[in-house]
């Protein structure tokens, strides 16, 4: 009897939650578990999928596409909690389970996409659709899942449907091969240092390497690590230029070492997959059918935003590049300006132009405080509040839990957080969920959680933030609130599951009240004094906010053009990272300024296909949240209540219930040009 045959899902811990809040028991969860409830829930769901495609009744909604999206639920569940622990808290036990688990998954979706009588019903459905009298939701779910299949190769015959399935499996396998290679360098590598190697460092930052060392067993010494809550501040702050370049060379060259985590070949094979994929699904390239299903739609829509943006930011960065040469030879640098000089001399440029650096901030941005912010602005927009849960175990003893309760004390959901950083956790920061909330059915009430990689401050310590950081926590929290306050009746259409050039208008939306002067003085108060941070640094830091804009707008939008030049291609190029740099070159890129992103590292693009063809998205979202914001200042009230109304309705509950630029017309009026985003960039 195979193990799948043994497996009680109903009962199960992966599959049925008996935690606290209704939460998984992850006191009872082991790591051998995955594996053989995987093998069952693929089996149940591949049984229900035979079901459904082999019923005798003439196709309807609820036979066909309710029983289809209310399939697999113990599949779901294992599912969520597996690639949460993959992400979080993973060991080798659960990397070799991943690349195990990741082709299996991929070729059980395609056989539910390529089965041809389930394909049939639906077919059948969407050539009837408009005679169907079905509401609008209803109909975009069944448009949606109509393309869905299509481009997954349900109209492929023979052969063609035969190798897409294989590419499907092989992209799998080497996205989970790509992310492990990236978190193996990330994990292993580090730089011990001592005293007399901590000129220039604050103590917020000589703190976290402390605590970085401890954790690889070095307590007394102090560890650079590949962690961007260190590897930044180590870069903007050390005196060390030796070491600087140490740090910025170990750090751009992630996943490109030439040994067993090395990612050259796996870029290669990836994009000779995906050019391939595109061309048996009738696409010229493989951008064009990532995009498809957009807001931009095509490749050159998403270039008439990023190459105007580019010259600008370009020129911005040269033109700042000659004042931080400046600073250098001021300093008696007889070295040619470097990339591993730039965020050291910005930070001294921005202490000259503005009589502050971001360590003045930090006291102020208290880990905790922030939170309370994050809270505090959902609350005043929204009228949800926040409650935190003690003694609830979850994937690791960091992770905090709280009730999330709608204004009239009902159950809104659940909402998880996991802070630091650690080197079981992979690098970034993220939002997803456990369960997703819709009506659909029994309907579910949704467990959103944020990941993030703080630097863990020693025991009896509070965690302070850099304002990116804290930016970061809105940033992501603005996505568990899409997920939090999703109100939909269909489960695949809910919360994010919006398109990608979409998806991040809630996140980066939601960053513009950190820096709301009322927010700031209640939640940025220092964490000795309990001070408010002082009116005149408030507005030192409000002043400085676009400073460094043309950096950081060229480290970005030179990776979107790099993600867009691999795939808008009709074919894959024969050397990747020759292909990179010859890009580079055609942009006229800085060889003191590196991608925020390279090629051997760009997770987001190569670690799975979420971002691929698609890293744009960030700065077609932020055109959107600049001129979202701007509703509000306009009204001259940033908690405007019948715009945060509006902004509930259409944008964070509304999920993928209609066409994205129906929903922020309905909230806007208007679609927005790219004039707001440029000029809060500073780019004009």
């Amino acid at each position: 009897m195979s193990s799948a045959q043994t497996i009680d899902l109903a009962s199960h811990p992966l599959t049925f939650w008996t935690g606290p809040l209704g939460l998984p028991d992850f006191t009872r969860i082991h790591d051998a578990d995955f594996g053989p409830v995987f093998d069952a829930a693929l089996s149940a769901h591949q049984a229900q999928i035979e079901v459904i495609a082999a019923n005798e009744a003439a196709p309807d909604i609820e036979n066909t596409l309710v029983a289809l999206e209310l399939a697999g639920k113990p599949l779901a569940r294992v599912s969520a909690i597996f690639w949460c622990k993959a992400g979080a808290n993973t060991n080798e036990a659960i990397q070799k389970l991943e690349r195990e688990i990741s082709p299996k998954m991929a070729r059980h979706f395609t056989f539910i996409a390529m089965n041809e009588q389930l394909f049939a019903r639906i077919d059948a459905l969407y050539a009837m659709r408009h005679a169907l009298g079905l509401d609008g939701e209803t109909l975009r779910v069944l448009e949606k899942s109509w393309k869905g299949f299509v481009r997954s190769g349900a109209k492929l015959e023979g052969r063609a449907k035969q190798r897409l399935a294989l590419i499907n499996e092989e992209l799998s396998s080497l996205g989970t091969e790509f992310g492990q290679n990236v978190l193996s360098d990330e994990r292993d590598w580090a730089l011990f240092v001592d005293d007399n190697d901590l000129a220039g460092l604050p103590d917020f930052l000589k703190n976290a390497m402390a605590e970085a060392a401890a954790l690889r067993g070095q307590a007394g010494r102090y560890a650079i690590t590949l962690s961007r809550s260190i590897y930044e501040p180590f870069t903007s702050f050390s005196e060390r230029r030796a070491l600087r370049e140490v740090a910025w060379r170990a750090f751009t060259m992630r996943g490109q070492n030439g040994g067993a985590s090395d990612n050259t070949k796996v870029v290669q094979d990836t994009l000779k997959l995906r050019a391939e994929k595109a061309r048996l699904l009738g696409y010229d390239s493989y951008a064009a059918l990532k995009l498809d299903d957009t807001m931009a739609k095509t490749p050159q829509a998403v270039h008439d935003l990023l190459d105007p943006v580019w010259k600008k930011a370009l020129a911005k960065a040269l033109e700042d590049q000659k004042e931080l040469e400046r600073l250098a030879g001021e300093a008696g640098s007889n070295e040619a300006f470097a990339a591993w000089d730039w965020r050291f001399y910005q930070e001294r440029l921005r202490a000259e132009k503005f009589a502050f650096d971001e360590t003045e901030l930090k006291p102020y941005l208290q880990l905790d405080h922030i939170i309370a912010a994050c809270f505090d602005v959902a609350g005043r927009l929204f009228g949800i509040r926040f409650e935190e849960q003690s003694g609830i175990a979850a994937w690791h003893e960091d992770v905090r839990v709280f009730t999330v309760k709608n204004a009239d004390g009902s159950e809104r959901g659940l909402f998880l957080a996991d802070y630091f950083a650690r080197p079981s956790k992979r690098s970034g920061a993220w939002m997803s969920s456990l369960r997703s909330g819709y009506r659909l059915g029994e309907g579910s009430t949704p467990v959103i959680y944020n990941i993030m990689n703080f630097a863990k401050p020693p025991k009896g310590e509070p965690a302070l933030l850099s304002m990116d950081e804290a930016k970061t926590l809105f940033h992501e929290f603005g996505h568990a609130l899409h997920g939090l306050l999703s109100d939909v009746t269909w489960p695949s259409i809910s919360g994010t599951s919006v398109s990608r050039d979409f998806v991040e208008l809630p996140s980066q939306l939601y960053e513009h009240w950190l820096t709301v002067p009322s927010i700031l003085e209640k939640h940025a108060r220092h964490y000795r004094t309990g001070q408010p941070m002082p009116k005149a640094l408030l507005d030192k830091m409000l002043a400085a906010q676009t400073f460094g804009a043309g950096f950081a707008t060229v480290e970005f939008t030179a990776s979107a053009l790099v993600d867009m030049a691999y795939h808008a291609r009709p074919d894959a190029p024969a050397e990747p990272l020759v292909f990179e740099a010859q890009t580079l070159a055609e942009l006229a890129m800085p060889d003191t300024i590196a991608m925020r992103h390279r090629t051997p590292h760009f997770a987001h693009i190569f670690a799975g296909d979420g971002y691929s063809a698609g890293y744009y998205s960030y700065m077609w979202s932020e055109v959107l949240d600049a001129d979202a914001f701007a509703a509000f200042e306009e009204t001259g009230d940033p908690f405007n209540a019948e715009l945060a109304e509006r902004l509930r309705c259409n944008i964070y509950a509304a999920g993928g219930s209609k066409d994205p630029e129906q929903l922020y017309t309905a909230f806007r009026g208007k679609m927005p040009t790219a004039d707001a985003m440029m000029e809060k960039r500073g780019l004009v």
